[in-house]
């Protein structure tokens, strides 16, 4: 599957009236494994590509060349099609159109780029939002940025927890008016807030970091949401699994349940690579 298409199957998902639950992918396996189970989209997040390629928090350590080419190796293992936290687009609107060609180019399906001032200025003691003029710039640079115009470019504020609601309303009202395909709130803690949202609405609206309790399908679509992310609780899986794994070879106790050798070769395309040694590394005369 080409990544127009992935991004084609992403914007029918947009449009439709329901709200799906992506699944969080961090690697070529993850992203095997969420497509194999059924999920529609997948969602690569900034903290979780930090961790898995730096082993670093989320403080924006991690460049641009390495977050794209983690999406890379992702987009090549599945036809899932994903979506990117890409931060701030690495910098000012000039960065932010940059980001976007790499991250085209690497085949996602879609960007965020979000209104946060990003890294943390010297001696700042809160997160804060870039101007509402600046957030204006960056999302119309990135619309601008793209070549393929099948790729969605999401435009995200965590305005909600910065700077409340009216603030949030603001900038929701006026990233509608960028080009851009639909608006990702983060802070979102109540269906009140979600209304809010909702009752100027004109594009698809996205959630994440939204309250489990809040999490109800029907509710969500209902009032335009139609990706809204769970978590990234699979990554910190993940991460369990290996530390128990490898305590129990380190202790000489009973190793916890492994993935069977099945399942692996399915999920590592074995019988295609398998194939293929038959096909052009076999003495056929």
């Amino acid at each position: 599957m080409t990544a127009t298409s992935r991004r084609q199957r992403l914007r029918a998902l947009l449009a439709s009236d329901q709200c799906y639950f992506p699944g969080s992918v961090f690697d070529a396996i993850s992203a095997r494994i969420a497509q194999e189970i059924g999920f529609e989209t997948g969602m690569y997040a900034g903290s979780v590509a930090s961790l898995a390629v730096l082993g670093a928090p989320d403080i924006i350590l991690l460049t641009l060349s390495e977050f794209a080419e983690q999406a890379r190796r992702i987009g090549r293992a599945s036809d899932l099609p994903v979506i990117a936290d890409a931060d701030h687009g690495y910098g000012n609107a000039l960065n932010v159109m940059r980001s976007v060609e790499e991250l085209e180019h690497a085949g996602l399906a879609a960007l965020t780029i979000e209104d946060t001032l990003l890294p943390r200025p010297f001696d700042q003691k809160a997160v804060t939002a870039v101007s509402l003029r600046e957030g204006i710039g960056k999302m119309k640079a990135a619309v601008a940025a793209r070549s393929d115009p099948s790729l969605c470019v999401i435009a995200r504020t965590g305005a909600l927890l910065m700077g409340g609601l009216s603030d949030a309303l603001e900038r929701f009202r006026a990233y509608q008016d960028t080009g851009v395909d639909g608006v990702f709130l983060t802070g979102v803690t109540s269906m009140s807030e979600i209304d809010a949202f909702a009752a100027v609405a004109r594009l698809p609206i996205l959630l994440g970091g939204t309250p489990a309790g809040l999490l109800n399908r029907k509710e969500l679509a209902s009032r335009g949401v139609r990706i809204a992310l769970q978590g990234h609780q699979p990554f910190m899986a993940a991460v369990a699994a290996v530390r128990k794994t490898m305590l129990a070879q380190r202790n000489g106790t009973e190793l916890p349940e492994l993935v069977a050798k099945p399942d692996l070769d399915r999920l590592s395309g074995e019988p295609v690579w398998s194939a293929r040694v038959r096909a052009f590394l076999t003495d056929t005369d």
